[in-house]
């Protein structure tokens, strides 16, 4: 029997196990999938945990927006910080205080008995959650490879949303107190992974050279670096539509389409995500085979917009189809991998860690326009026309960022912005 030769693989194939499977990766996997348990989390057991420090009625409503919108505030401010000092600092620097920072917030959330101490603790969360992906994304694309590199940010996205369906079991069979102190345990534990993790050798190189590093400023200071930061946010809004609205608010769009069981809206997330898990492999996979990050974008835009029509067809039809179609609508909307992976391949080195961080918060925090527009036309129409007018303001704007970006898929990342 002959030996097996290594050598006779091809070098891509080597190449790619040894990538995808690199420290790097896994540990930002596990920090992003850390980072959406905590994320998700406080979205379930909202009512439990309120409950549970004496609110009770129209408080419960009120307060969560509340809480939620202090998590928000503290997420745009922490995308902009972390950005910044992981240009200034280095990448694996923002991992570690990151992690740090909403571990520390998710156990002292476990022990909150006042509404003014949530709010506090969901803000100071929110700051630690917006350095998490933008941090592990550029690391990630700065330590791999052109051939592999989509791959790698498909397993960080891919592993990462999964935390959402762990917090949803946590949250089912154990005390709301008690989920949040799984969630800073489970950080505290990646925290001894990261120290064998090295810095981005692109990094290194410019770390002690006499450039602007982290300047968030050089964003605004010259048109077409603007408007290039500007369409790497805008073709993400159909994500955070799709979730800010039609899935937030899933048990309202189903009353109006006369759906006789009363549906869940955390169900519905739940169900959203598990299509999310296999949109983010499925699409970063495709970018990789046709060697393309913008078609394979447009053609989840257009899965999307399909299944925004789909939904709003929906009449009288049976919860187990409604579910289903929250789950494809999840996967329509997987392409949450490339975009972050793109906003960052647009950039510079010295201030692509800025980028990474700002851009998927900046989306997130897309959503208060955008429930803002939706409250403004349902002024004027019902929840369903004023919900598919949104919609489709949504993917046009998309549309048209994504046609105005350039193909990253190539491009050599080793370079500076001046």
């Amino acid at each position: 029997m002959r030996d097996f030769d290594i050598s006779a693989l091809p070098e891509e194939r080597i190449s790619f196990s040894r990538d995808i499977f690199s420290v790097p990766v896994i540990v930002a996997s596990l920090g992003y999938f850390v980072d959406i348990y905590d994320l998700i989390l406080f979205s379930i057991v909202r009512i439990q945990s309120l409950k549970a420090i004496g609110l009770d009625g129209k408080e419960l409503l009120d307060k969560g927006v509340f809480l939620l919108n202090m998590q928000m505030a503290g997420m745009l401010l922490g995308g902009i910080l972390w950005g910044i000092l992981g240009d200034k600092k280095g990448r694996v620097k923002i991992l570690f205080g990151s992690i740090f920072l909403y571990s520390i917030a998710n156990i002292a959330n476990g022990f909150v008995n006042s509404i003014q101490s949530y709010a506090v603790w969901r803000f100071i969360a929110g700051i630690g959650l917006a350095g998490e992906l933008g941090a592990g994304v550029t690391l990630v694309l700065e330590n791999l490879p052109k051939h592999s590199r989509g791959y790698g940010t498909m397993i960080v996205a891919t592993v990462g949303v999964t935390g959402a369906i762990v917090a949803n079991y946590i949250a089912r069979h154990f005390d709301w107190r008690i989920a949040y102190f799984i969630g800073g345990g489970l950080g505290m534990l990646l925290l001894i992974m990261r120290v064998s993790v090295y810095e981005s050798g692109m990094y290194k190189q410019i770390e002690e050279r006499e450039i602007s590093k982290g300047n968030f400023f050089m964003l605004f200071n010259n048109p077409r670096r603007f408007i290039k930061y500007i369409n790497s946010i805008l073709i993400g809004l159909p994500i955070w539509f799709c979730v800010g609205i039609l899935i937030t608010f899933s048990p309202e769009f189903a009353k109006a389409m006369n759906i006789s069981v009363s549906i869940n809206a955390g169900e519905a997330v739940m169900f959203c995500y598990i299509g999310l898990v296999f949109g983010d492999f499925v699409s970063g996979f495709m970018s990789q085979y046709f060697k393309s990050r913008k078609k394979i974008i447009f053609v989840f835009q257009l899965l999307t917009s399909t299944t925004i029509i789909i939904y709003f067809m929906l009449h009288s039809a049976s919860a187990s189809l409604f579910y289903f179609i929250c789950g494809i609508m999840g996967f329509a909307i997987g392409y949450w991998a490339i975009f972050v992976t793109v906003a960052a391949e647009q950039f510079g080195t010295n201030i692509r860690a800025t980028v990474a961080s700002t851009v998927p918060n900046f989306i997130r925090g897309a959503v208060i326009p955008i429930t803002f527009l939706f409250q403004l036309t349902r002024r004027y129409f019902d929840i369903l026309i004023a919900g598919a007018i949104v919609g489709a303001l949504c993917m046009l704007i998309a549309l048209y960022a994504l046609y105005h970006l350039e193909e990253t898929f190539h491009k050599n990342l080793d370079y500076i912005e001046e």
